[in-house]
């Protein structure tokens, strides 16, 4: 899972590279990412008959997966790979207020801290506590949160489909992602180098093909406390690499603000309730 989650710290990176707009990576990334995924799914005979509610839920999780998609590569030019990374974090909150919204299940007072903590933590990135949010700065935070929301979403819809392969899942959503961005793509595919062509199809066949299958190996191996604990490689590698790749200088504001959602975070995932220790310390 290290290994997965570091590639994961690495899709930002590739995606500037390739020097395309987010529409054309996210076209090209379903592309070759589906081929990978369904062409695995063939070679192993692993196909599972679908119902007709199974192709709702697979087709409301694919939209979002992909609008998700064009929402955080779109945030990078406006706030950056890292920060983007950290706040794109702050997904499970969302899918905790989706459940309580759609599913009537109640938010225990030591999560709803957590949620309270990610948020003022988005507050200080953005600048907003003392005025010095800039359009750019909100922009990317604001796609950042979108794309949270939407994967959210596609949580919640990829959980109601049961005994289907992950592969079988990922590739009918890559496909639905090339027949929903094939009429809006315009990849001017005469002017792509080799680095523009290597950055595309690392993002299709190894952060989406190679990575998937890592991911859920583990899922299936790994206790709660390890996959929590070890998904944290992804935004400290991409906040590495924004900072030696790219030149990126943080403020002392923002690390402070993506400190504490990745605090946040890791406390939710972990169970950890600051409600009931601070009543034990007081």
């Amino acid at each position: 899972m290290v290994a997965a989650m570091a590639l994961s710290g690495t899709i930002g990176w590739f995606v500037v590279t390739s020097g395309q707009s987010p529409l054309d990576v996210v076209f090209f990334r379903c592309i070759f990412g589906g081929a990978a995924l369904l062409g695995t799914l063939a070679l192993r005979r692993g196909w599972q008959p679908m119902r007709a509610r199974d192709w709702r839920w697979l087709a409301l999780g694919g939209v979002t997966l992909i609008l998700n998609w064009l929402a955080l590569f779109s945030a990078y030019s406006y706030s950056g790979i890292s920060v983007s990374t950290v706040v794109y974090h702050t997904q499970p909150f969302f899918l905790l207020l989706l459940a309580a919204l759609f599913q009537r299940e109640a938010i225990a007072p030591g999560r709803l801290a957590w949620l309270v903590l990610a948020f003022g933590g988005v507050v200080l990135i953005t600048g907003l506590e003392h005025g010095g949010a800039t359009g750019g700065m909100l922009a990317g935070v604001g796609l950042a949160m979108l794309a949270a929301l939407l994967y959210a979403i596609t949580t919640m819809a990829t959980r109601r489909l049961k005994g289907i392969a992950a592969g079988q899942i990922a590739g009918l959503q890559m496909a639905m992602g090339v027949v929903m961005l094939f009429p809006l793509a315009h990849p001017a595919v005469e002017t792509f180098g080799g680095r523009t062509w290597g950055a595309l199809l690392a993002l299709g066949l190894v952060h989406t093909g190679v990575m998937y299958t890592l991911l859920y190996g583990a899922f299936q191996r790994l206790n709660v406390l390890s996959i929590a604990t070890l998904s944290f490689v992804y935004p400290l590698v991409a906040i590495v690499i924004d900072v030696l790749v790219f030149g990126v200088v943080l403020t002392p504001l923002q690390l402070a603000g993506m400190a504490l959602i990745l605090l946040a975070v890791i406390g939710n995932q972990l169970g950890w309730n600051p409600l009931r220790r601070a009543r034990a310390g007081g």
